[in-house]
């Protein structure tokens, strides 16, 4: 009896919950578009165990509400909710992580991504003829007509830079479309940065030629509702990786923009400064403690706007994270200045402890920040 009890229970977690491909899809503002896009993957993928998984952004058209009825009309969907945090590479590595599947493919929401060519990725995969399977707009059969000018001129750029810099040999390392052997993916996720919408990129150049890769074409599609998420920050995100791994990811993503973010209140203070003493005659001392409150200030706001703006404080959180800024960088201060007075005293040679002064500063900065400024609530 028990043993035919455990056949009854076993069974349909064998046909039902292990699906052979898990479909992540970062989501965020796409509610008119989600079950547009359930329908054509159930009609593509028909014969095959696959689920869906909708990890949203907290959108504030509530895309979010429509994947959870879907999921309880349809068991295959599943929606994954992030609140306090943004950013497609984040959203792509989390649904990654909580899939089922030995293969995961990532596309979009808005219906520019080819859902016929899953099956044929999947059957790359499943033969063992490739690990990493991208669907390529730049490959012979493949197009991009739908993008414009500006878009084209500045999607090139950044495959040309990433090939040369990265040592990046595919053709469209900067595709959101592709298929990923699972355990593969677990191998490289803890180096990957949440950070940015380039998470293929970010794929290859961790991988470091290991991850055996196929392009295949795609013909890149035409928005149908919503708007491209794409923006100025997007160019800072790339930027940014391609530095993180040009230093074999010494440093994070993250860190360098608070860095750039820094290097410009340097010119604010200086600039203040000089305000404060030609057109206030302010004595120096109170002209510098201007200098530096508006430097603080500036940057405390570009950082909340651009490095952390997946965490991004709004309403009255702004001014108790500006007030808690203010100390921190209080900190970095005097531990700039500790260390380059010891250091000047070992070795005076003027630049050197400057320097080094300056990134112990930048360094305790970033860190007290995201402990007490910008931490994950």
């Amino acid at each position: 009896m028990n043993g035919i009890l455990r056949l009854v229970i076993e069974n349909p977690l064998d046909t039902a919950i292990r699906p052979v491909l898990s479909v992540v899809v970062p989501t965020f503002n796409e509610r008119d578009n989600v079950i547009k896009l359930f329908e054509k993957l159930k009609a593509t993928l028909e014969g095959i165990a696959w689920e869906v998984l909708y990890v949203d952004d907290n959108s504030p058209d509530g895309t979010w509400e429509v994947v959870r009825d879907l999921a309880r009309r349809d068991g295959r969907v599943r929606c994954i909710r992030r609140i306090g945090r943004r950013g497609l590479s984040g959203a792509c590595i989390e649904g990654i992580l909580a899939s089922c599947a030995p293969y995961a493919a990532v596309m979009d929401a808005d219906l520019q991504h080819d859902d016929t060519q899953l099956p044929r990725m999947l059957s790359l995969l499943q033969s063992g003829t490739a690990e990493l399977v991208v669907g390529s707009r730049y490959t012979a059969g493949g197009s991009a007509e739908s993008f414009n000018k500006q878009r084209a001129s500045a999607s090139a750029f950044a495959t040309e830079l990433a090939k040369r810099v990265l040592r990046v040999e595919i053709a469209d390392p900067m595709s959101g479309f592709f298929m990923i052997r699972r355990d593969r993916f677990e191998q490289l996720a803890p180096q990957l940065s949440i950070q940015g919408f380039k998470i293929l990129l970010d794929i290859i150049a961790t991988a470091r030629g290991s991850l055996k890769t196929l392009e295949i074409p795609y013909r890149f599609g035409s928005r149908l509702h919503g708007e491209s998420k794409l923006d100025p920050m997007v160019a800072l995100d790339f930027l940014g990786l391609v530095l993180a791994k040009i230093t074999n990811d010494a440093v994070s993503l993250r860190f360098l923009m608070f860095a750039m973010v820094g290097g410009t209140g340097l010119f604010v203070h200086l600039g203040t400064l000089f305000v404060a003493l030609r057109f206030f005659d302010l004595p120096f001392g109170k002209a510098q403690a201007a200098g530096a409150l508006v430097a603080m200030t500036t940057n405390f706001i570009l950082n909340n706007f651009l490095t952390y703006r997946d965490q991004r404080l709004k309403g009255f959180a702004i001014l108790r994270g500006l007030a808690a800024f203010y100390p921190t960088c209080g900190v970095g201060l005097f531990a700039n200045i500790g260390v380059a007075f010891s250091i000047y005293e070992q070795e005076p040679i003027w630049w050197l402890a400057g320097a080094t002064g300056a990134l112990i500063g930048v360094a305790s900065n970033y860190a007290l920040s995201g402990l007490f400024v910008w931490r994950r609530r």
